[in-house]
């Protein structure tokens, strides 16, 4: 398929994506949909370029919702699989099976930082936590000033590395 006919595809799924997000989400989500699809038409095997592009708008939106707990009645929005599948004209499982597939593709998890809606990001468990040497510690379990090197440089959006080194006695 060529490059022009994969950029009109990847077109018509952020519009369609992009009326899905207007009528039943928000914004936000379509900017982290819009993102994923841009993601995925810089592959160079590009997932949507085979299928119909219901199923695939689909796929994103179930992708991007499961990762940021869109099908849990206690977060705002709140929308059904079912809702979403109802909307699109497409099955469960065919979307479910795209969905883990794209989610495989960009190793995308809850709590992803370049996925997750503002209010997950906000709300990470993981804001909470640092690795040193390999394991997974509270922040407040480091020394204070330490804490605060960690705090700056998450501001200024750096990752630091610390280890500690032990002397053979």
């Amino acid at each position: 398929m060529t490059k022009e006919l994969i950029k009109e595809k990847e077109k018509q799924l952020l519009e369609i994506t992009g009326a899905f997000c207007a009528q039943k989400l928000n914004d936000e989500y379509f900017g982290l949909c819009e993102k994923l699809i841009k993601k995925m038409g810089r592959k160079r095997d590009v997932p949507f370029a085979r299928g119909k592009l219901e199923i695939w708008a689909a796929a994103v939106v179930h992708a991007i919702g499961s990762i940021n707990f869109l099908f849990d009645r206690s977060f705002q929005p709140y929308m059904s699989s079912k809702q979403v599948n109802e909307y699109f004209g497409t099955k469960g499982t065919t979307v479910s099976n795209k969905a883990r597939a794209i989610k495989d593709m960009f190793d995308l998890w809850y709590y992803s930082p370049e996925f997750s809606t503002n209010a997950m990001q906000e709300n990470s468990p993981f804001n909470n936590m640092v690795m040193v040497d390999g394991l997974i510690l509270p922040l407040g379990n480091l020394p204070e000033n330490i804490q605060q090197m960690v705090l700056q440089a998450r501001a200024e959006g750096k990752d630091i590395e610390f280890t500690t080194e032990y002397e053979d006695q």
